[in-house]
């Protein structure tokens, strides 16, 4: 792997790692505003060209994914 693959794989993971926090966070807290933004922002991302770009996914899978796992712990 380049430079390059290394910190496309960096951004998209921290995204996940944001993305799974914040799912946590929520399902603990439902009113916590930086948990939502943060949920927020992260789907944005997913959705986004740039992701698509950076990783070759489908966003929409991983959001689905991603939900599913946070919810069976």
């Amino acid at each position: 792997m380049n430079g390059y693959q290394l910190l496309a794989q960096a951004i998209v993971m921290q995204a996940v790692t944001d993305y799974r926090r914040a799912v946590r966070d929520l399902a603990t807290f439902p009113g916590d505003g930086s948990a939502y933004r943060m949920k927020e922002d992260c789907e944005r991302f997913f959705r986004s060209k740039w992701f698509l770009d950076l990783s070759g996914l489908d966003g929409e899978y991983i959001i689905r994914k991603l939900e599913r796992e946070v919810r069976k712990k």
